[in-house]
């Protein structure tokens, strides 16, 4: 039986204490044809010296400064040679056969580009875990929720997502993507740093028809907020930036421009919300990020990648997000009706 070369590449950033803690359960997979690989983004910890002394199997790329999650993984891949690549975060712990499943459902159509596995919480091993749960979809906002979880609303896992189906994105906590298709769409947008560019890589990926899928065969365990905190303003800052910024890229310049306006107003909303809530350096993050967003309109215009005759609309939710669940207090992912094709499960 053939099985393909597989890199799982963890980026890590003065994360020894996560690499201690899940690196055994990664080094304990059992898919035959793996190379493991850390991708230091110039940690100032001793992470390095403790992977090359504990698991000298592994290979390590150092980088000259911390590139954030999309440029570091830009820069380490570049170094890596395999037929698909994991983007694993430090903070996930692995089961001994997570790879299998997943490369098999991907192996069986060529226009598979990208999965995930099921992702559920460290912490609470029965519930969906905030940043991928049983695969990502957005809505025509732009806002970006999961089945599994709607904003802040997780479910328990009851084995209601056990089918494997296209979504719309896959997290990047466990990411798999072909190397050629990874090479081919120019890898993730560096410029966004961290926080929503996987997203914008998939939706890049559906833009040029390709498939993203959800593999429930497979389950990791996230931890989240491994990097930054739910309070922190740089990365509020970052998700309000980038969002915007994706709209932009990879919707029609006519679509963007309506879809972008009622964002601002929605957007506004939050920074009086932040406001009333005595956080104003978050309110005063979602200003910063409209100014970004305004003074790099050109440079992002030029990186449009909308495709009409080729968009794979799968995982678009036509309707809000916002009003469903805000409005209409709809906390579960089955209760919004949005059908789905299903795949075989696949071994």
């Amino acid at each position: 039986m053939y099985f393909p070369k597989v890199a799982v590449v963890i980026l890590n950033w003065n994360g020894k204490n996560y690499l201690e803690k899940f690196l055994p359960s990664v080094v304990a997979s059992t898919y035959p044809n793996l190379e493991l690989v850390l991708g230091d983004n110039a940690s100032t910890d001793d992470s390095v010296e403790f992977v090359r002394k504990n698991y000298p199997s592994i290979r390590i790329i150092v980088t000259d400064k911390n590139f954030g999650f999309a440029g570091g993984y830009n820069h380490v891949l570049k170094q890596v040679d395999a037929e698909y690549f994991v983007l694993l975060n430090s903070d996930v712990e692995v089961t001994s056969g997570w790879i299998e499943p997943v490369i098999s459902l991907m192996e069986s159509d060529p226009q598979i580009a990208a999965a995930q596995p099921k992702i559920l919480s460290y912490h609470d091993k029965s519930s969906f875990e905030y940043a991928g749960a049983a695969g990502g979809f957005i809505d025509r906002y732009g806002y970006a929720f999961c089945r599994g979880r709607l904003f802040d609303a997780l479910e328990k896992d009851s084995g209601q997502y056990d089918y494997a189906t296209e979504v719309f994105w896959a997290t990047g906590a466990a990411f798999f993507i072909k190397k050629t298709i990874w090479e081919n769409s120019g890898g993730l947008d560096a410029d966004f740093f961290a926080h929503m560019e996987e997203i914008d890589l998939c939706w890049r990926l559906k833009n040029k028809g390709y498939k993203i899928m959800y593999c429930p065969n497979s389950t990791v365990y996230h931890v989240g907020g491994g990097t930054l905190s739910v309070e922190s303003a740089f990365k509020t800052y970052l998700n309000f930036r980038n969002n915007l910024v994706m709209l932009q890229k990879n919707l029609s310049p006519g679509k963007a421009f309506r879809v972008i306006f009622i964002r601002f107003w929605l957007d506004l909303l939050s920074l009086v919300k932040f406001l009333m809530q005595g956080n104003p350096k978050n309110a005063l993050a979602v200003s910063k990020a409209h100014f970004y967003f305004f003074g790099n309109l050109n440079r992002n215009r030029k990186k449009n990648h909308f495709n009409n005759g080729r968009f794979n609309a799968a995982g678009w939710y036509s309707g809000s997000i916002v009003w469903q669940y805000f409005g209409k207090g709809t906390k579960r992912f089955s209760d919004l009706n949005f059908k789905l094709p299903t795949y075989k499960f696949i071994k």
